[in-house]
């Protein structure tokens, strides 16, 4: 299973599956990440956290442990 935490910068992914619950599951889609969506990884920051992603057009920073919950292909 790759997340979105494992993308390289510069790569495009569609999202799967996310995976976490309740709340946790909401923010993350309320963020407009969602099944079927494409996501580029613009930047990784030098210690790894946060990540700073295009989605849907806007630019969105994600931290690695909520990657971790987002399934891609």
């Amino acid at each position: 299973m790759k997340t979105l935490k494992d993308v390289k910068v510069g790569e495009t992914v569609v999202i799967e599956k996310l995976h976490g619950e309740g709340a946790l599951k909401r923010r993350v889609m309320d963020m407009g990440l969602t099944k079927g969506t494409e996501v580029y990884v613009r930047k990784v920051a030098p210690l790894g956290d946060p990540m700073e992603l295009t989605v849907r057009g806007y630019e969105l920073s994600v931290r690695r442990a909520d990657a971790e919950l987002i399934e891609v292909r």
